[in-house]
């Protein structure tokens, strides 16, 4: 007999005799039990005097019936992740029992100490690059060990000179309060050198990266900034608003390039399009109008067309188009629309192309990301549904990639926050900088880290208390990501490990903290940017602070809040001096409530460097109010020239044309913008006096603060001829240096190349019908190519009308109904590619103009057995002109449109917030698209059965609910003899757009016994009402029901709203005595339904 094993011993031959039960290795695991009871192995029984007993296998099976069979192999999948906290293996993340040294599982901290390298281990070089230093390599590398190494080599590696943990010296230079409402758009300039910040407050204002100073504010929005993009060439700066304008300043001079209207709504992205071909350059902009339009500028003169190309996308009603991204060498855009529908637009043709929609999300799409790099056509799409998807684009199709947002860790070391949200859904997408992983931000406040080739889950990181809308990539370091969130924290990750490198917390002063709406990084990487919900910009970076510190904490111009007048081209002039914002005089620098800096600070002012400190420093004096009353304001300082400058002379010169106007018309000035105005029109009268007093700034005992100084302009006799034409010629942001400026151009070149090459390339190969509903599957979208006919809705939309419109240009005999649209056709249809200046013509199967399908001519008398209309045979042509172009080849008669023809309606189209109603939206019952048996959706060429009494009922339910008027005269049975149910055919189908939304059919009579049209019809009106049965049921639904011949004390089950019914038939009567051969509700069931053949009634 063997040694008494010990306790431990014992249970683990039970543990594994039990696991190998479980397995396939059944007589092994019999011969080890005959084994351990002869060797009385198993553990032995005490009773309650402390005697030991033998006891069977079976026994001690009983005895731990807790213990499962795999116990053995939870416990082994527990060790090394717990092994992990205390000792971390040398390769993170693989599991093995068999490893050794650093992936023993017995392995403790003397085993995992790394040897120090030598400088000639750093100096090796493994298959020509520098080694790769241990995961868990004690400290960072010896900085003269990796120089030294350098010299010899000539080559090292990045992470070895400068490791992850030198992010931890980045710090706050300074938070600058520079707005008065929240800020969400910050952004370089191409060289790093400047910040631009956008807000809320409708300002641009562009600061100085390396000491923080408020170079320049852009004027012009009248609502809130949505979006901002500078050009590559570093000469433009876009700024899209809710006021639907997309203005363009000129950064050299801030001088207004453009104002480009082409939207109906706020804007909602806007971006520089990276390709270039000669000259010509593409500014997008995305509204909530479900537009996207291609403004074409020239980079030399810089000047905007003024009509773009324009896709309006709108699948129904409000649609958005929330996001779009562009392809790194601008071949390609992509878009993210409210109606779960992601585009794709292609720019390597002679004018943008709207390619692809893919539809595989299920709710709302609010971020689209291209990759960094062109060697591949890849972006990931995230979605409120949850899910986020990284696109590729393969033979002829765009397949996906689904990253679910449930999935959790293997590990068990899990964030606390993984169960906080039930519904989960993405906020934000990003790509590291060498696209080898994707980040996903989640509302639970995780980021989640996904190898971009497998969909693998790597990292989950945790650290965020509020849902994050910001990602940012590091400019080259692929370690690198900057996250931000309404909890007021910024952090800075490490990807590949998935640690947390440094956290910054937004406390304000007496304020609590600052949500943090957006960051960006500087092209050089040394510095980031953030603004918040309070209008601060917080700037960031290495180094030293000194710099900043001899700013102000607040920082505006006098300036900036003053009112603006506008032309008819929506340029604006300054309302006070009638100037262009960019041409008036330096202002001066106030804080928040108005009150001048001091002298020093007024220095920062660009223009004011140099000026004396009685220039800088407004004098104080007594001026009458408004009111009658003398207030102590702040006048002016005047200068000792006589002379009077060039600037008064202008504004005397508006104000004697404006005395004119008013003069003469005796109405209210309406303000012209003349930029060509020169500087020797202003001496044409120099000796004018100024009738108005001239107020100075807000001083600390007024109230209104920096937004009410409209009231309070210095004068501007401090300006000279001299200072004005050096202020005209400042530089406010430097354009690139040539060579830099050629290399940037000849790289993006070079992508737009790549992707047009990969393009055409998987444009050629032959499609996969791979299977759906797998991890890596097509898209459910259509591509639209030119020689794919495009699946079309058969609805008339505003769109298709404006397609056939354009489509018969060089056609004489056009519809002069197509030429005019209904107010219900503007809330039902949507477009799906309209194109306002070059107009891409997508193929229209809908020819009517009232609102109705092509199914809706009624042709049954004709005495025919109808069929679905056929598809036209000629291919639509694809004519491209632009809008003046188009306005030339119409006629005169065309030019006028007719006065737009209505039904009136109940309940007004749109709501008091712009939005249409809910009540016009089609109806869920008619937009369902999983097939069901009730509500019945009625298709052309169906055959069913009409029920009378049905029909009566739900017209007795529309009049007692008021739903909408009901006419009884014009009844089917008030016009013919109808039996109680009738065998029809579905001859024609249109739809009325509510409230409420009504099917037409036209039904005509078939002969029951061969099945053909007898030549009569008649037309019905109905829709989808609750606690209202169908009457039209399929025929074929009908013989079955009819075949089964169902008998009382039959039990049966019915799914009545998405739900099983079960019961017992208990008699069968009529449901209405009049009609004693109808089968409609003729039996009785358990007292809790009453059910026909074809509905169920509670």
């Amino acid at each position: 007999m063997a040694a008494a094993p010990t306790q431990i011993e014992a249970e683990l031959y039970y543990l594994i005799a039990r696991f190998l039960q479980s397995g396939p290795c059944n007589k092994s695991a019999q011969v080890l039990v005959q084994e351990l009871e002869e060797h009385q192995l198993i553990p032995r029984r005490l009773d309650w005097e402390g005697k030991e007993h033998r006891r069977s296998f079976e026994d001690l099976v009983a005895a731990n019936a807790h213990i499962p069979p795999d116990y053995l192999l939870k416990i082994c999948e527990r060790i090394g992740p717990l092994l992990d906290k205390e000792i971390p293996q040398s390769v993170p993340g693989v599991q093995t029992l068999l490893g050794v040294g650093r992936q023993s599982l017995l392995r403790d901290a003397k085993d995992c100490k790394s040897t120090l390298w030598n400088g000639s281990a750093f100096a090796a070089l493994h298959r020509g690059r520098p080694p790769e230093l241990p995961v868990n390599y004690v400290k960072p590398p010896n900085v003269v060990n990796i120089t030294s190494a350098r010299q010899l080599t000539g080559c090292s590696r990045f992470g070895h000179i400068f490791p992850s943990s030198a992010y931890q010296h980045i710090k706050m230079h300074k938070r600058i309060l520079g707005h008065l409402s929240s800020v969400y758009c910050v952004a370089f300039d191409r060289s790093g050198r400047r910040i631009f910040t956008g807000s809320d407050d409708c300002l641009v204002k562009i600061w100085a990266t390396d000491d923080g100073r408020l170079l320049a504010t852009l004027r012009g929005h009248s609502a809130e900034i949505s979006d901002m993009a500078v050009n590559y060439e570093n000469t433009l700066i876009a700024a899209g608003s809710c006021d639907k304008v997309v203005r363009v300043w000129c950064l050299r001079t801030c001088a207004p390039v453009a104002v480009l209207q082409g939207h109906s709504a706020s804007i909602t992205s806007i971006q520089f399009c990276p390709s270039t071909k000669g000259t010509t350059r593409y500014l997008t902009s995305t509204g909530a109008d479900g537009t996207i339009c291609f403004w074409q500028w020239h980079v030399k003169t810089m000047k905007f067309r003024d009509r773009p190309v324009k896709f309006t996308e709108r699948s129904r009603p409000g649609v958005q188009i929330s996001c779009s991204s562009f392809s790194s060498g601008g071949m390609f855009i992509t878009t993210g629309s409210t109606d779960h529908v992601i585009r794709i637009y292609y720019l390597g043709s002679e004018i943008p192309e709207k390619i692809a929609e893919l539809e595989s999300h299920t709710d709302k799409v609010v971020a689209v990301q291209f990759c960094n790099n062109g060697d591949s056509l890849r972006f990931v799409s995230g979605s409120r549904d949850g899910t986020a998807r990284i696109w590729q684009y393969e033979q002829q199709e765009w397949k996906s990639i689904v990253l679910d947002m449930a999935t959790k860790m293997s590990r068990n070391n899990l964030p606390s926050g993984e169960d906080k949200i039930t519904k989960l859904k993405v906020t934000m997408v990003a790509w590291d900088r060498y696209d080898t992983t994707v980040i996903t931000a989640v509302n639970n406040f995780l980021l989640k880290v996904w190898n971009s080739i497998t969909g693998q889950l790597l990292h989950s990181l945790s650290g965020h208390d509020d849902e994050v809308f910001v990602l940012e990539a590091h400019p080259f370091d692929q370690r690198i990501l900057l996250s931000a969130g309404h909890d007021g924290n910024i952090f800075i990750w490490d990807l590949d490990r998935g640690t947390k490198i440094r956290n910054y917390f937004n406390m304000i002063e007496g304020q609590g903290h600052g949500a943090v709406f957006d960051c960006k990084f500087s092209p050089d990487g040394n510095h980031f940017a953030c603004t918040d919900s309070h209008g601060h910009l917080l700037v960031f970076g290495f180094g030293c602070s000194k710099y900043y510190e001899k700013i102000p904490d607040q920082m505006f111009f006098h300036t900036d809040y003053r009112p603006l007048i506008r032309d008819a081209n929506n340029y604006v002039l300054d309302e006070q001096t009638q100037q262009a914002p960019h041409l008036m005089p330096p202002p001066f620098l106030v804080d928040v409530d108005g009150n001048p800096h001091p002298t020093k600070f007024q220095r920062l002012v660009p223009g004011r460097e140099n000026c004396k400190d009685e220039q800088l420093i407004p004098q104080l004096g007594y001026v009458a109010n408004g009111d009658g009353e003398v207030v102590e304001q702040v006048i002016g300082q005047q200068t000792n020239d006589q002379d009077e400058s060039i600037l008064d002379g202008i504004i005397r010169e508006l104000q004697r044309e404006q005395d004119l106007r008013l003069t003469n018309q005796g109405d209210l000035p309406n303000f012209p913008i003349n930029r060509s105005y020169s500087v020797n029109s202003a001496l044409r009268s120099p000796n004018m006096d100024i009738s108005s007093p001239n107020i100075g700034l807000r001083r600390s005992g007024q109230i209104e603060g920096v937004r009410q100084m409209h009231n309070n302009a210095p004068r501007s006799q401090i300006a000279t001829e001299r200072d004005l034409m050096a202020w005209s010629r400042r530089v406010v942001v430097n354009e690139l240096n040539n060579g830099v400026s050629r290399l940037q151009e000849e790289c993006r070149i070079a992508k737009g190349d790549m992707e047009i090459s990969l393009y055409t390339v998987e444009k050629k190969k032959k499609p996969s019908y791979t299977i759906q509903r797998n991890d890596y599957q097509p898209s459910c979208g259509r591509s639209l190519r030119r020689t794919q006919r495009k699946r079309q809705h058969t609805y008339q939309t505003r769109s298709n009308i404006d397609h056939n419109s354009q489509a018969t240009c060089q056609n004489s005999g056009v519809q002069d109904d197509l030429e005019s649209s209904s107010e219900e056709d503007e809330t039902v249809g949507t477009s799906d590619a309209s194109v306002e200046d070059p107009v891409i013509e997508w193929q229209s199967e809908s020819s009517s103009s009232d609102s109705s399908s092509d199914y809706s001519d009624w042709t049954a008398d004709a005495g025919i057995n109808l069929q679905p209309p056929k598809r036209q045979t000629r291919q639509a042509t694809r004519k491209i002109c632009s809008s003046s172009e188009e306005e030339n080849l119409k006629s005169p008669e065309e030019r006028q449109k007719k006065p737009k023809q209505t039904r009136k309606k109940k309940g007004g189209l749109v709501s008091m917030a712009g939005e249409p109603n809910e009540e016009w939206f089609a109806p869920q019952w008619i937009l369902d698209t999983i097939p069901r048996r009730s509500p019945f959706v009625p298709q052309m060429g169906d055959e069913l059965i009409y029920f009378r009494q049905g029909h009566e009922a739900y017209v007795r339910a529309v009049r007692k609910s008021k739903i909408y008027s009901v006419n009884l005269q014009k009844q089917p049975w008030n016009k013919m003899d109808l039996r109680e149910q009738e065998f029809v055919k579905i001859v024609g189908i249109k739809y009325e757009v509510g409230p409420p939304t009504l099917c037409c059919l036209k039904l005509a009579f078939l002969d029951p016994i061969s099945g053909k049209m007898t030549g009569e019809s008649f037309s019905i009106k109905y829709h989808d009402m609750p606690d209202v049965i169908d009457f039209l049921v399929l025929h074929q639904f009908y013989n079955e029901a009819k075949e089964r011949n169902w008998q009382i004390g039959d039990r049966f089950r019915s799914i009545i709203d998405d739900a099983w019914w079960f019961g017992t038939v208990e008699s069968q009567q009529p449901f209405q005595p009049e009609y004693p051969d109808s089968s409609f509700q003729c039996y009785s069931v358990h007292s809790i339904l009453n059910i026909c053949l074809f509905g169920t009634k509670k």
